[in-house]
């Protein structure tokens, strides 16, 4: 006799994208007694835009929740009970009737550079060709080597690896948490820190959304979050809702522990071409969520007001005349 799940957990179907629900599903179990035992859980895979369409850049296809809408429609509608989400993924401000209670243990924030050529981007000649889906990526690789040019690179992890190989790229980057949750960490030619590429809003981190009103299931992720990591995320998602950030921005930002109670955060916008970056960086006391958010708010605002009118250019927009 088949039962219906306690909790139904709703995901992408990508390798990696079920690498973090069954991560997510075996934390609960162990948190949860009455959630370890057989037929408690079960997944349930949703295509997303983002998914089925693969041969156009993500900032041609539309705008925020590529994806994540199709799985926020499962959830209001009680198709589902909980997702799980790559950070970077979501939108600044979720659909209506859905919370995020939950941030887990962030992993490691840093983009990989991989190559079957070469060991490193200072080594890559004139005109090589960088595999890369990511504005971010792009626009920071653009700015540092002028040189190289970039093309769409779309697809899950084994696929642009495929599309490496099969040499219709010199070199791509993909992010070092994914590789790590995968057990490939191997892939990775070179880890680039941060201050060679600053990464997206938000990389490494998975949460859990649930509904606003579905108490029993708030209270079962609200035991897996991490408040580090939590305050972390607020931080750099403050910062990209400031700036009003979309698949057509390139913007990157990360927050980092210096000490007990103690927030650094940088962020960085910059043209799709790869020209006149403007950067911050904040540094200060953060207890609560507030003090957090108040800091990325912050950190948004100077750099609107650097780039003054030429702030559509680096959402992607045309611009005519001056500007920076």
């Amino acid at each position: 006799m088949s039962t219906t799940p306690l909790l139904k957990i709703g995901t992408r179907g990508s390798p990696l994208a079920l690498a973090q629900a069954h991560a997510a599903r075996d934390a609960l179990a162990a948190a949860h007694p009455e959630l370890a035992v057989d037929g408690a859980m079960s997944i349930e895979i949703i295509k997303t835009t983002g998914d089925s369409v693969q041969d156009r850049p993500l900032s041609e296809i539309g705008g925020k929740g590529l994806f994540t809408r199709e799985i926020d429609d499962a959830q209001t509608s009680g198709a589902i009970d909980i997702a799980v989400h790559s950070m970077k993924d979501v939108p600044t401000v979720l659909e209506d009737g859905l919370v995020l209670p939950c941030i887990m243990p962030r992993e490691d924030v840093r983009d990989a550079f991989i190559s079957v050529k070469y060991k490193s981007f200072a080594e890559l000649p004139e005109g090589a060709v960088i595999g890369s889906a990511s504005l971010r990526r792009a626009s920071q690789i653009l700015g540092r080597y002028p040189h190289l040019k970039v093309i769409n690179f779309r697809g899950n992890l084994q696929t642009r690896l495929r599309k490496l190989n099969e040499g219709v790229a010199d070199a791509t980057m993909l992010a070092m948490a994914g590789l790590n949750r995968m057990g490939m960490s191997e892939v990775a030619t070179q880890p680039m820190a941060p201050d060679e590429m600053l990464p997206a809003v938000a990389q490494g981190a998975v949460g859990i959304t649930c509904r606003a009103d579905d108490d029993r299931a708030r209270a079962w992720i609200e035991a897996l979050d991490c408040r580090d990591s939590h305050l972390r995320v607020a931080a750099e998602r403050a910062f990209l809702a400031g700036l009003d950030g979309s698949c057509r921005t390139p913007i990157a930002g990360l927050a980092e522990w210096t000490a007990p109670g103690m927030m650094r955060l940088r962020g960085l916008i910059v043209r799709p071409d790869g020209r006149n970056p403007l950067d911050t960086e904040r540094s200060g006391p953060v207890a609560d969520r507030a003090a957090a958010e108040a800091m990325g708010a912050d950190a948004a605002a100077e750099l609107v007001e650097r780039a003054g009118d030429a702030l559509p250019a680096y959402r992607g927009e045309v611009v005519h005349g001056g500007g920076l």
